[in-house]
Order: structure tokens, then C-alpha cells, then sequence
């Protein structure tokens, strides 16, 4: 064996916090395997959601630890695995957590187990605070976590827009809060910002946490009743810590990107009939973008089939 294939390999992640949750599998396999007892992970940007992994942790660094060229990279082989560009990915014959296993481990298309969180007592009894606090507030027995925007999501000239189509429609958002209320749950809103709802006529307030951390997010999820959401991180949160979860889908498949053969997840594929691929990280194909802007669109009788998934009502097909 040559010099070069010892080296110790270093695993580059960017991208959203979605893809670095759906990594682990790959990276614990790998560690299973035990040849490369010396391999790291590098994070683009700052991130702890690997904090407490039993195995992975000690492993973990972010892009702007101090001399961490120098002092680990210089000697490793860089690697920088891309989902996206896995043939059985975007021919939809793989989700994202298989496509890191391919590019990892190279063992072809195999079942993985949940991505593992470790949310430390801290963590848990502030999550459990936070939903206790809102069911107390609003004088409710349960609990939904919705996350109605994607990481691409911006605010322009009063409206929300979303080059992904993966948000939920801003006016379907707040049909849905109001419906969602009406079956007497209480609403906690997962976003980046603050959103006024003053003229939505909503029969109760609705719970917006202010500079929540992502670990801090996952306590709450895991302390709700549903988590109802789009193709974002929070998703992979609830699967993660295993809540009952619906999903609206459009632009993006959900065999890539969620966990259709989980008898806890609800997926509503709005765009199962008109989509087509759009094959970020590959090309920029504006076209299809552009074609697919009003695929997260929802009729009322949508709404409703949403609305009852949450509730755990009985669903025809």
C-alpha cells in the first residue's frame, strides 16, 4: 500500500444543516469499519450539532479552528462529498443519507439507521419548558412545530420568496395556522425571523421563540406533539428524534430528501405530478425554477388534508 493511500482523510461538509445531520450514518459506518482511526470532520461555517456524539465529537471541527490546516489538514486527504452529484440521487433511486454512504464508503445503496443526536439534560428540560410554557400560555393540550421556510427563503418588499420552491406559501401559511388552531392546537413558529401576522384574524397568539439555537430547536421538536414543515432542516430534527412529522413537498423529491418509510411521517407531495429535477450543485437551470414557482401552492381541500394529517385524523387517498 503506497504512502498516499494511508494518509488519514479529512471529511469537508458545507451546505445546509439538513445535509450535515444526514451525513452521520455515513460517518459512523465509516468509523465502524476502523482502517482510518485518524479521520476528522471539517464544518463549513460554526456548527455543534455533533456536540455529545459518542464517537464523532472529539472528530469534529469547524472551518475556523485556530491552525487547523496546519496542524491536521497539511497531512490528510481532503474530502469534500457531494450528494447532489450521486447518480442514484438524482435519478431519485437513493435518499441523501445513502448518497453520503456511497461517496463514504463506497458500499452502494444500503439501509442506515437515524442519524444520532445526543441532546444533553440541559437541553431536554429547556425544550420541554418551552412547550410546556406555550400549552400553559394558550390553555392547549398539544403542541405543533411549524417550519414553513427552507434556508433559501427571502423577504422582499413585504413578501417571501423562495428560488427553491420549497416554502410553504406564505398565505397557505397562515390558512394552515388558523385551521391548526381551530382543532385546538398551539402553534410554534420555527423561523430565522420574526413574522407579523397582526391582520390574520388568528383565533390565538402564535408562538415565536427568539434566537433559538438549532440544538435548542431539536429539544422543542422532540417535546411537541407534530412537527409540520417543508424540505428543511426541521424534518431531520423530528426523524431524528423520533415526533411525528408532515411534510409539503414541491420542487424537491421526498425519496431524496425525507423519510417516506417512516410509519411516523406524513408526505404530502404536492408536486409528484409536474415536477421536474433541478439539478443544483450540478448545473443552474433557471428554466425549471422558474416553471416550478407556484408548485408549493395549496388549495383549501390541500390545507385541510394537511391540517388532518397533523391531527391524526383518518386520510383517503
Amino acid at each position: 500500500m503506497s504512502t498516499e493511500q494511508k494518509r488519514p482523510k479529512a471529511f469537508l461538509l458545507n451546505g445546509g444543516m439538513g445535509r450535515i445531520i444526514s451525513a452521520i450514518p455515513a460517518l459512523e459506518k465509516y468509523q465502524e469499519e476502523g482502517n482510518d482511526p485518524n479521520f476528522i470532520v471539517v464544518i463549513e461555517g460554526v456548527c455543534d450539532i455533533l456536540k455529545g456524539h459518542p464517537t464523532l465529537d472529539s472528530k469534529t471541527y469547524d472551518m475556523y479552528h485556530k491552525n487547523l490546516f496546519h496542524t491536521k489538514l497539511v497531512n490528510m486527504d481532503i474530502v469534500s462529498p457531494e450528494p447532489y452529484r450521486v447518480h442514484e440521487y438524482f435519478n431519485q433511486k437513493c435518499n441523501i443519507a445513502q448518497a453520503f454512504d456511497i461517496l463514504i464508503n463506497n458500499k452502494g445503496i444500503r439501509d442506515l439507521p437515524k442519524s444520532t443526536l445526543v441532546l444533553s439534560k440541559e437541553e431536554l428540560i429547556a425544550g420541554r419548558q418551552a412547550v410546556d410554557q406555550v400549552k400553559e400560555k394558550l390553555k392547549k393540550e398539544k403542541v405543533v412545530v411549524v417550519q414553513p421556510f427552507g434556508r433559501a427563503i427571502q423577504q422582499i418588499d413585504g413578501s417571501f420568496v423562495d428560488k427553491t420552491n420549497r416554502s410553504i406559501e406564505f398565505f397557505n401559511l397562515k390558512r394552515l395556522i388558523k385551521k391548526l388552531q381551530e382543532k385546538d392546537f398551539a402553534v410554534m413558529l420555527m423561523s430565522e425571523f420574526g413574522i407579523d401576522f397582526k391582520d390574520a384574524g388568528f383565533p390565538d397568539e402564535v408562538a415565536m421563540p427568539e434566537k433559538v439555537e438549532l440544538r435548542q430547536w431539536a429539544s422543542i421538536i422532540k417535546h411537541a406533539d407534530h412537527f409540520l414543515g417543508c424540505d428543511s432542516v426541521g424534518q431531520h430534527l423530528a426523524y431524528s428524534v423520533d415526533t411525528p412529522a408532515s411534510v409539503v413537498f414541491g420542487a424537491t423529491y421526498p425519496e431524496n430528501t425525507s423519510y417516506a418509510k417512516s410509519d411516523k411521517f406524513n408526505i404530502i407531495d404536492l408536486g409528484q405530478m409536474t415536477r421536474e429535477y433541478d439539478p443544483i450543485r450540478i448545473t443552474m437551470d433557471e428554466r425549471i425554477s422558474r416553471k416550478q414557482e407556484q408548485i408549493m401552492t395549496m388549495t383549501p381541500e390541500i390545507e385541510d388534508y394537511v391540517v388532518a394529517a397533523v391531527n391524526g385524523d383518518p386520510i383517503e387517498d
